[in-house]
């Protein structure tokens, strides 16, 4: 275990300062980042008055000529919310055209934007196409749409885009625009066109689904850094503004885990994952079901009871069931994760795979539902404290064509075909060990077909090679490419961490100070991207047999005087470590903050993150 400090506690600083000086904060930018204000939201027009002025007129050309409108809702949290807020704002303004002419669209799977639904889009005639949270990279759909109907196509998006924006859609989006915050995902790009609708109108509908735009930024883990982002989620996250019936349906069932105050990490942890488990593993009726019930015009009609034991005909909202089924689709994909997880943990004893820097998996096809291969991934990576790619078999045909001479020039004859084979899935990093840009690292090899998405998380291919049954020295089917991406990983991943390594804010010796603790754990509302959560380290922690307690659930408390430590799912192997009857242990420890409220008395406690045994004494008398 390595534990490094951020930086030497500054005494002028409060443990609030101390905290944002950490996460890159200057000093007089303190008091504004703790008092964020709606002045701080980016007007709508910094995306580009004239592209606003645009969709807006397409849109309103789209209700007064009573066109068809399809919504392509995007296959992960941000885009569920995205498409939930535009559709719900759009039922405030105009209801009737809502229920008449507006259709949405729900992949099958993970795909985005245009790529599986153009055709559909093409065949059914739409006049109208709104897609949040992607599309800006389908110029191409663009073009086969225009080419063939006459359909007005609006992006409301937040990736980078490839060359320049589409010639056939408007496309909105902060990464191409003047729009000074690039850290607001779909959700917040959809919102702020519906404002400027809303400023067109004179009116003010879209504050209503701030919580949306919280839940979308959260998901998609914007960064916290942003003023106007973290203001936005904070703001989202109020209980006031709690209005969208899912959100607050699934903050009251989870309420004795989130309180009485949604914070970032909370939605992340309790209700994020279940929009995602429901879009990874859910059958198309469930991902309906669960995108009713976030339109408040859907959300509380009644339906058949599909609880088990019901009554014959008995009926229940439309969000109840979608919670109870969100809540079941996530217990199926824990077990298919868990399934898995022994699959890959037999590959790494059989085939060696930890004599490599990255855990490199090449599966069949088949073996391992790629909706859950990055959730794979993640796990494996923190158990193992290191990369870790999970790629699958892809065979592509290729036609083998020879040229020749003719009289209106050169044509070819197709003489066979060969099978090129790659191998494409998901990548995941490790901060913990210091590797914070492995998509750099990956892609610098000069090995990889592609990489696409975040450092830490992101798509990958590599080659293979090519089996050509019709000529066996045209055959390349021997690895050599991934051989040597392993090669080039291990030699720039040489110096990397073996064991995890935590930044901590405070290292405290011989006192724990229970102030400090207390006014950290009242900052978990600031948790998210770019401001982690802060480890503090204890230094040569002496434990005695008197100052261990094992409570219900395995729950061990460490007692120091100051503030009680606890260590949650303690097993017999980690009990023993600690204990000594006639002596001490002393350790070095990493600890989260916590506030305990209990009998309307408050006092800090630690988490027990991790720890390492330092020395040990046993007295003989």
């Amino acid at each position: 275990m390595i534990y490094k400090l951020i930086d030497e506690p500054n005494k002028n600083y409060t443990a609030t300062e101390q905290i944002l000086h950490n996460r890159g904060i200057e000093e007089k930018d303190f008091w504004h980042y703790m008092n964020t204000t709606d002045d701080d939201i980016c007007s709508p027009l910094e995306l580009g008055e004239e592209q606003l002025k645009l969709a807006a007129m397409q849109l309103v050309q789209a209700i007064n000529s009573n066109k068809r409108v399809l919504v392509i809702v995007d296959a992960d949290c941000d885009g569920y919310t995205s498409a939930a807020l535009l559709i719900n704002y759009l039922y405030d303004v105009f209801p009737a055209f809502v229920n008449n002419n507006i259709e949405w669209y729900i992949h099958s799977g993970k795909q985005h934007g245009f790529s599986d639904c153009y055709e559909k889009i093409i065949e059914e005639g739409y006049g109208l196409v709104l897609c949040p949270d992607a599309g800006s990279n389908d110029k191409e759909y663009h073009k086969m749409i225009k080419d063939k109907i006459d359909c007005n196509m609006i992006i409301l998006d937040h990736h980078e885009i490839e060359d320049a924006p589409s010639m056939y859609a408007i496309t909105l989006n902060n990464q191409t625009s003047q729009y000074p915050n690039k850290f607001l995902s779909g959700v917040g790009i959809t919102w702020q066109f519906c404002r400027y609708i809303d400023k067109l109108m004179g009116k003010d509908f879209a504050s209503d689904y701030l919580d949306l735009v919280a839940l979308g930024n959260c998901a998609d883990m914007m960064s916290m850094l942003s003023i106007e982002t973290k203001h936005l989620i904070n703001k989202g996250f109020k209980p006031e503004c709690i209005k969208n019936p899912f959100i607050y349906e699934m903050w009251q069932k989870n309420k004795f885990k989130l309180g009485e105050n949604i914070t970032h990490m909370g939605a992340a942890f309790y209700i994020a994952p279940f929009v995602n488990a429901m879009v990874r593993s859910g059958t198309q009726s469930e991902k309906a079901l669960l995108f009713n019930s976030m339109l408040k015009f859907r959300a509380f009609e009644m339906v058949d009871s599909t609880k088990r034991g019901h009554s014959f005909g008995e009926q229940e909202r439309v969000v109840d069931q979608a919670i109870r089924t969100c809540t079941n689709v996530k217990n199926r994909q824990t077990r298919a994760q868990d399934s898995c997880m022994e699959m890959l943990e037999s590959m790494i004893e059989k085939h060696n795979l930890l004599d490599h820097k990255v855990l490199l998996f090449l599966m069949e096809p088949g073996q391992i539902d790629r909706n859950i291969a990055g959730l794979c991934a993640n796990k494996i990576m923190a158990k193992y404290q290191r990369p870790c790619c999970i790629l699958t078999k892809v065979e592509e045909k290729e036609v083998i064509s020879i040229p020749y001479q003719t009289e209106q020039g050169t044509a070819y004859k197709i003489v066979g075909e060969k099978t090129k084979i790659s191998y494409q899935g998901s990548a995941r990093g490790y901060d913990a060990s210091g590797v914070t840009n492995f998509k750099d690292i990956c892609e610098q090899t000069g090995c990889t077909m592609y990489v696409a998405g975040h450092q830490g998380a992101f798509g990958l291919g590599l080659y293979w090679g090519v089996i050509n049954p019709e000529c066996e020295e045209d055959s390349e089917v021997n690895g050599e490419n991934i051989y040597q991406f392993l090669e080039k990983t291990d030699k720039a991943l040489a110096n990397m961490s073996s064991e995890p390594i935590y930044f901590v804010d405070y290292i405290y010796t011989d006192y724990i100070d229970a102030q400090q603790i207390l006014d950290i754990a009242n900052l978990d509302y600031l948790w998210g991207k770019d401001m982690p959560e802060p480890y503090v380290a204890i230094q040569g922690l002496k434990i005695t047999a008197d100052m261990l307690t094992m409570m219900k659930s395995n729950t061990l408390k460490i007692k120091t005087g100051s503030v009680d430590i606890l260590k949650f799912g303690c097993n017999e192997e980690e009990w023993e470590q600690l204990y000594s009857a006639n002596g001490y242990v002393e350790i070095n420890a990493i600890c989260r903050c916590n506030k305990n409220e209990w009998n309307g008395n408050i006092s800090a406690q630690l988490f027990l993150e991790d720890f390492e045994i330092a020395d040990s004494c046993t007295y003989y008398f």
